[in-house]
């Protein structure tokens, strides 16, 4: 190796040992950014996208939305869902499938957020909850259900009765309405039935009958 690469070699390893120390102490004098833990417990604001540990919220009454379906267990690509599933028989004596125990291992998980998205009743979410450390490996296996709880029934409704469409009255057409009847001065409208004949009857050979010529001798 000749002379002035050798020089060259030292004035670029001042020269980088230089840069890099320049951004060093720009940094030293700046803001801090990061915060030994748990300095900043109190004040820490933590992302509602953050997710951390899986959970299967409860009701007041201990219920569930899981149906013991699976799905999430069959989607995870590392295997850290295991559901165990039972026979129970409802008020109606017939025979379903129950959430027995919803295992699921901190240790393995990658956050992918696959099962929450696959999860058809919306069963189980991530918290944001950041503590998740432990001295003990067993502590990562979490059963999300709580003892003693149970699926939370769907409110049957009672579907309401149809209504009986009604339907427009017909419009009145030039054959179906009523004629105005005229009326004039000195006339009767009673029907005809039952004004008085008083006119002379006549026989079929065109001679007035006897009881006419009767009352006119009279």
């Amino acid at each position: 190796m000749s002379f002035s690469k050798y020089i060259s070699g030292i004035y670029t390893g001042l020269k980088s040992l230089v840069g890099g120390m320049m951004v060093t102490w720009k940094q030293f004098w700046s803001k801090k950014v990061t915060m030994e833990y748990p300095e900043n417990r109190k004040t820490l604001v933590i992302s509602d996208r953050w997710r951390s540990e899986l959970i299967m919220p409860h009701d007041e009454n201990n219920e569930h939305a899981c149906t013991a379906c699976g799905i999430c267990m069959r989607n995870c690509p590392n295997g850290t869902i295991n559901v165990i599933s039972k026979k129970v028989v409802n008020e109606e004596g017939k025979s379903r499938v129950a959430l027995d125990k919803h295992l699921w291992d901190y240790g393995m998980c990658t956050f992918c957020n696959i099962c929450v998205i696959s999860c058809p009743s919306n069963a189980i979410i991530f918290n944001n909850d950041f503590e998740g450390a432990v001295f003990d490996r067993e502590k990562l296996h979490h059963q999300l259900n709580h003892p003693g709880s149970k699926l939370r029934e769907k409110k049957k409704t009672v579907p309401a009765a149809p209504k009986t469409p009604v339907a427009p009255a017909p419009e009145a057409t030039e054959a179906t309405r009523p004629t105005p009847s005229v009326v004039t001065a000195g006339t009767s409208t009673s029907p005809a039935h039952n004004k008085t004949d008083n006119a002379p009857k006549t026989s079929p050979s065109g001679n007035l009958s006897n009881e006419h010529t009767d009352k006119e001798n009279n």
